[in-house]
């Protein structure tokens, strides 16, 4: 797997993801802990990270998320298309994060694709709509 890290590239707005709740399934550890402390300090309610879909339908079971963002590869070779695909039949909005380009799989279900290692910038103008159309709700 590609070198998963998350490259601080702006100064970006602290308040920019308030009130908006995302599920986090990563199963790399630096990189799950990396990203739910960037999107804490951006103001989002993280949940997870989960690095197996159990763990993630578990977290999703006792706090439903506005956004999931989801890993493709998780740990033990388990693959999350099915999770992607279960969280757009209700109305979860999934952004993908890989290592990979190929994630042809999860075409048309992902509300975005973003590769690893993760560009702060592109993450944050992924998912500051995101808290727009909930606020506006």
């Amino acid at each position: 797997m590609a070198s998963s890290s998350v490259h601080d590239s702006t100064g970006t707005d602290a308040a920019g993801l308030s009130g908006l709740r995302v599920l986090l399934v990563e199963d790399s550890w630096h990189v799950g802990v990396a990203l739910r402390r960037l999107l804490q300090v951006w103001g989002a309610d993280v949940v997870g990270p989960a690095a197996t879909t159990a763990d993630a339908e578990r977290l999703i079971s006792e706090h439903v998320p506005d956004v999931a963002l989801i890993d493709v590869n998780l740990r033990g070779g388990e693959l999350a298309y099915g999770m992607i695909d279960s969280l757009h039949d209700r109305g979860i909005r999934v952004v993908v994060i890989s290592g990979y380009a190929d994630v042809s799989p999860a075409q048309g279900k992902a509300a975005a694709f973003l590769q690893k290692p993760v560009n702060e910038a592109q993450l944050l103008a992924v998912l500051r709509p995101m808290t727009a159309d909930k606020m506006a709700r």
